[in-house]
């Protein structure tokens, strides 16, 4: 199983955004992943819609006034994908982690994959008002994709390689990713339950969560995983990001 990393732009925001009484601001990478198993192609997160980079304001409507986006052209997944010579046409699975726009917005440019999401993810995208608070847009998601809702841990290939692992409470449904590489080495894409290695180290959530209960025994959960040795690929680190081998590399065949 071969596992690549690589970046769909940047964002700057404020710091308090992504660690609670942080001050100033933070430019943080946008993360997708292309997974290569023996039975499909998996990506998890799909980065930002191109538009996000050329017209934000149309794209992201008020969010805008809250982030700086920076993504130039080749940046968008398909582009990342084809530099990986994958065609984005032909990818198996999209695994969202959730629905924001920095995750979900270039499904569209996946447009064959079955798109997997929590279920109660999913309900809360398709309820306005949940929706609205969450700061979730239906272009983003709401594509015509071959829909599979999956109601806690999920194993894609049922062989442990590709796990699905309920991580709630940044957003309604949001979930992280577990790999079994094939030197046995567990590596958890931790997504947005845990955008820097600082929340996990210091217990301490971002400033705004949808459910900062449900957040922290997620964070807990992801926690007791590092201690009992896995390696943790956090949300939106730009120095952990820094220092992760990147596409064309493959991260699975990289020394942990």
């Amino acid at each position: 199983m071969r596992v690549f990393a690589y970046s769909c732009g940047w964002i700057t925001g404020a710091l308090s955004g992504f660690f609670a009484g942080g001050e100033g601001t933070i430019r943080v990478p946008v993360p997708s992943f292309l997974i290569e198993h023996p039975k499909g192609r998996v990506v998890f997160d799909a980065g930002m819609h191109p538009q996000a980079g050329t017209d934000p304001e149309a794209r992201l409507g008020v969010l805008s006034q809250f982030f700086d986006i920076e993504m130039g052209a080749g940046e968008d997944v398909a582009s990342r994908l084809a530099s990986l010579d994958v065609d984005a046409s032909r990818v198996d699975h999209l695994i969202l982690s959730h629905l924001h726009f920095d995750h979900a917005g270039g499904a569209a440019l996946l447009p064959n994959a079955n798109l997997l999401v929590q279920r109660r993810e999913w309900e809360a995208g398709a309820e306005d008002e949940t929706a609205m608070r969450c700061g979730f847009a239906a272009h983003d998601y709401r594509l015509g994709h071959n829909l599979k809702l999956v109601d806690g841990e999920h194993d894609l290939f049922g062989d442990g390689r590709v796990v699905c692992l309920p991580t709630h409470g940044h957003t309604p449904g949001h979930q992280s990713l577990r790999l079994r590489l094939d030197d046995g080495r567990e590596v958890i894409l931790c997504a947005d339950a845990c955008y820097l290695c600082r929340n996990m180290d210091e217990m301490t959530l971002p400033g705004t969560v949808y459910d900062a209960d449900t957040m922290m025994v997620s964070l807990q959960k992801l926690e007791s995983l590092r201690r009992a040795g896995a390696t943790m690929i956090y949300g939106h680190d730009p120095q952990a990001w820094g220092a992760l081998p990147q596409a064309p590399r493959d991260f699975a065949a990289s020394s942990a």
